[in-house]
């Protein structure tokens, strides 16, 4: 299975290219998101891209979570076709959010690895340290998705990222 994660400028060249069922949209309230048509589902998920509460800004909520595994979960029992995930930059809510779904689809004791694997993919990725933390509580991983991308670090400086691909092993069903 196959997780691309794009920044909003390289939705329609992700779309035409690996043609995903399923599209996860990451925004800040008002802002411009990517226009997905039918029959493609579209998880639309609306917050600000902030590690902690901050006055007048909307962080991500454990609700927000949720519904993206739910999403993820209805994605991975389809079939074959990728998932797409966007968020403005495709450097910080995305891959977050992929490693979110990555984490969860391969289960327990993996989340070092999958980290691993995403840095690999994507030296710029500084996933959002409050996505993962909200996930790593409702999927019980005991800290260990945050420890994870803590151990990777930083992703290299950049204003924007680049599409690119998580290869994701799921634990057979």
């Amino acid at each position: 299975m196959r997780i691309i994660v794009a920044p909003l400028h390289e939705v329609d060249a992700a779309l035409a290219r690996w043609r995903p069922s399923h599209v996860v949209s990451l925004a800040s309230p008002g802002a411009e998101t990517a226009t997905v048509a039918e029959p493609v589902a579209n998880l639309r998920l609306t917050f600000h891209d902030i590690a902690e509460e901050r006055p007048g800004l909307s962080p991500p909520v454990a609700s927000d979570v949720a519904r993206l595994l739910a999403f993820a979960g209805a994605w991975a029992e389809q079939g074959t076709a990728p998932l797409l995930v966007q968020c403005w930059a495709g450097v910080s809510r995305s891959t977050a959010a992929a490693y979110v779904v990555a984490c969860a689809l391969e289960g327990e004791g993996r989340e070092a690895d999958v980290a691993r694997r995403l840095r690999e993919a994507a030296p710029f990725a500084t996933p959002n340290p409050l996505i993962v933390a909200l996930a790593d509580a409702q999927l019980g991983r005991e800290g260990r998705m945050v420890e994870a991308v803590a151990a990777i670090g930083r992703g290299a400086e950049t204003s924007m990222g680049r599409m690119f691909v998580l290869a994701v092993e799921p634990l057979s069903r």
